[in-house]
């Protein structure tokens, strides 16, 4: 509902645009608002974005309706931004949107039928590749279509995916197979180790990770997730030790340091 204190007594989508244009105003405005452009907002906009899946992360739902908030900002931004330079406006933004939804979701509004969750995925795919044909837009490869800017658990998790989609994936027994790689990869992770040349190491060591991503997507594990909740598990247990430990822990040898980790280990899941 409007907010009666604030100087744009609209609804409350009308005066977030309203707010946004008046930062943005070149007289009157804000003047680090007023400095942005594309570029420079763009770090901000992912930024937000993993707020919002550590929020949800959390399961904290009154930060969650705040990031949520900061990430809409980043929209309104971006759109206020293309509407100055008379590229489009948030209203069409929306407009966009809600015609792709309505689009890409024919078992919904329209007569088709999606028998469970895989046709759907199958026909948004199909409707996607029509919709790249009609702009001239189709892609000749099937790794087309992952921004090199995605983070590089779910970037190599998206290739993975796309590359399965066309055949080239482990079909009998996929995962003790896609292990036993794993140990293939630590290997070779061993000998480039061996010889000490920093590239040959970095290189095996990708591919561990990549080989690792595999086995989370073959035991249909989010291996950006696994990861958050090891490094959040982590955090806690060294917590844990610094909370016991009666000296810094640069001043303790190796075994009281396991002591201390095997304590908190017990006492933090």
């Amino acid at each position: 509902m409007p907010n009666p204190s604030s100087p744009f007594p609209d609804a409350p989508i009308a005066e977030l645009l309203a707010i946004m244009a008046r930062l943005r105003d070149p007289e009157s405005g804000c003047p680090w608002d007023v400095k942005q452009n594309f570029d420079t907002i763009v770090p901000y906009t992912v930024e937000e974005a993993f707020e919002v899946a550590e929020a949800v992360a959390r399961r904290d739902y009154s930060e969650l309706r705040e990031e949520l908030g900061d990430l809409l900002l980043q929209v309104v931004f971006h759109s206020q931004m293309a509407r100055e330079q008379g590229l489009f406006d948030f209203q069409q933004v929306v407009a966009v949107l809600n015609e792709k939804l309505i689009r890409r979701h024919p078992h919904v509004f329209g007569d088709q039928v999606a028998a469970d969750e895989q046709a759907v995925k199958d026909n948004w795919e199909a409707i996607k590749q029509r919709e790249r044909a009609d702009k001239g837009r189709e892609r000749p490869s099937a790794m087309d279509g992952v921004p090199d800017g995605l983070p590089a658990l779910p970037r190599a998790l998206k290739l993975q995916k796309k590359a399965a989609k066309v055949g080239f994936d482990w079909r009998q027994n996929p995962v003790p197979r896609v292990r036993a790689q794993v140990d293939a990869e630590l290997a070779e992770l061993d000998q480039a180790l061996a010889t000490g040349e920093r590239d040959a190491v970095e290189d095996e060591f990708g591919d561990v990770l990549f080989t690792l991503v595999n086995l989370a997507r073959h035991l249909k594990l989010d291996p950006d997730l696994a990861l958050r909740r090891a490094s959040d598990k982590f955090e806690r247990r060294f917590r844990g030790v610094k909370n016991v430990a009666e000296a810094p822990l640069a001043d303790l040898d190796e075994d009281q340091l396991d002591a201390l980790w095997k304590l908190a280990k017990k006492t933090s899941s």
